[in-house]
């Protein structure tokens, strides 16, 4: 599913006009995107979690060369499945 289909599914539950399910939409991936980018974790219970990690620049090497490269601290988003939506996606344990 990507974003055009979750609009089209929201427009067809709900029988808002494609351009409000479309506003709908961008208003809750661009909350979640603000949320993140202050480094806030958001949780909805059931389904997942995103959280950013925080990693330390280091020194790394360049695998062609073998010449040491310094790799800068970085941010990175990370998404962390929830019980019930990992139960429902893995139908061999029932």
């Amino acid at each position: 599913m990507n974003k055009s289909d979750l609009i089209e599914a929201l427009r067809a539950e709900t029988g808002l006009t494609k351009a409000k399910a479309e506003a709908v939409v961008d208003i809750f991936f661009g909350k979640m995107t603000d949320a993140l980018v202050r480094g806030d974790r958001i949780e909805i219970r059931g389904l997942c979690s995103f959280y950013v990690k925080e990693y330390r620049a280091y020194v790394g090497r360049n695998p062609k060369t073998k010449e040491p490269v310094k790799i800068k601290p970085k941010k990175l988003p990370f998404f962390k499945c929830g019980k019930e939506l990992k139960e429902r996606v893995d139908v061999y344990r029932r």
